[in-house]
């Protein structure tokens, strides 16, 4: 199972932990996490400041998840997966 989390490059300090928090959820319960910057017209020229969101996000959720695949842009959305440290089944 894959879930996804967007983000905006200038996503503010609220939203970023509570997508966090669900993020967490998802990786502890087992599932994979794609985290992805969508840029929308000339955000795209903020590029580093997705990445650096996104590197964020894997630092900070190194206790439960490791990355899978590093920040990469595609199109007008920037990229990484996330995946579980410890595959928890549910019953």
């Amino acid at each position: 199972v894959v879930k996804e989390i967007r983000f905006g490059p200038n996503t503010d300090e609220h939203d970023y932990n509570f997508k966090l928090k669900h993020a967490e959820k998802f990786l502890s319960d087992g599932a994979k996490v794609k985290a992805f910057v969508f840029f929308k017209g000339r955000t795209i020229l903020f590029k580093e400041k997705g990445e650096i969101l996104l590197l964020r996000f894997a630092q900070d959720l190194e206790e439960v998840g490791k990355v899978e695949q590093l920040p990469k842009l595609e199109g007008k959305r920037m990229i990484m997966f996330i995946s579980p440290k410890s595959t928890k089944k549910k019953n």
